[in-house]
């Protein structure tokens, strides 16, 4: 989880410049498109897929269809808010993820987990808030970050869901089921985007941006999220996430971007501090 939230950091930084470059769903069945043809290959030479594997398939589907709205709207946020702002958004996730967990698996929270999430969601709140008291007050966010919010509901229902529907399979096969049902949503829903890209057009940018959310942000994070699901509580899954900003930061200045005002870097401390209390948590 520490190598997801390290991915999906990069993810935030490099969609942001390719966001207004190409269309959210055409980046995003390209990624899934390409996530399925290699884990394929892997799974055809290791031959781990079983006729068992394919039972119950809608779940596949349902996971598939999460993680494409998440990834779509990511991409339509970073046109109109920055990759900061963006990831603070995110950070929101284990505190919904939590509440999911108690829906749909009956995991409960100690005291100090309550804690930690709520310390957590605190921080992120006043990062997207630009730590402006007056825009707080009175709820002045913006659209971008509304928008990922949706996208960050689905993939906090998405985590739990790992763990309820899962039936014994591989996290790579899971993760393949995933990717094939999600590449063919996204077809179906986004083919007018998807053929109309000029594909042998677009800027090397976009074509390293899908190779890097291809091999880093998709199938090696989603491959860490099902194997994590699978040992610990969802809550702890995702507060991985809390670390992501941090990236985040790190990831902008190197290509050259100023840091945050010190307000900005006292909110994403306080997550921080969130994740520490949540690694010394226990129980379910």
């Amino acid at each position: 989880m520490l190598g997801f939230s390290l991915g999906i950091a990069g993810s935030f930084s490099l969609g942001s410049q390719v966001a207004n470059l190409i269309s959210p769903v055409a980046i995003t069945a390209a990624r899934f498109m390409f996530t399925a043809i290699l884990l394929g290959t892997v799974l055809l030479l290791l031959r781990k897929v079983k006729r068992s594997h394919l039972e119950a398939s809608w779940r596949y589907a349902v996971a598939g269809a999460l993680m494409a709205v998440y990834f779509v709207l990511m991409f339509v946020a970073l046109r109109t808010t920055s990759a900061v702002s963006t990831s603070a958004v995110f950070t929101l996730t284990p505190l919904m993820s939590g509440a999911f967990a108690w829906l749909l698996l009956r995991q409960t929270m100690t005291r100090r987990m309550a804690v930690a999430l709520c310390t957590g969601a605190a921080g992120a709140i006043w990062v997207i808030f630009d730590a402006d008291v007056g825009a707080l007050l009175s709820f002045r966010v913006g659209s971008g970050e509304l928008t990922f919010f949706v996208g960050c509901v689905a993939h906090a229902f998405y985590t739990p869901f790992l763990r309820r529907a899962n039936r014994g399979e591989p996290p790579v096969v899971f993760v393949f089921g995933m990717v094939v049902t999600g590449t063919v949503i996204l077809l179906i829903y986004g083919w007018r985007d998807v053929s109309g890209t000029q594909w042998l057009e677009l800027p090397s940018l976009v074509w390293i941006t899908i190779a890097y959310v291809t091999m880093i942000a998709t199938l090696l994070t989603f491959v860490a999220v099902n194997y994590a699901s699978l040992r610990l509580p969802s809550a702890k899954v995702m507060a991985y996430t809390y670390l992501t900003p941090s990236w985040v930061i790190l990831w902008e200045f190197a290509f050259g971007n100023a840091l945050p005002s010190m307000p900005i870097l006292a909110g994403i401390l306080v997550t921080i501090v969130a994740l520490v209390m949540l690694l010394g948590a226990d129980g379910e």
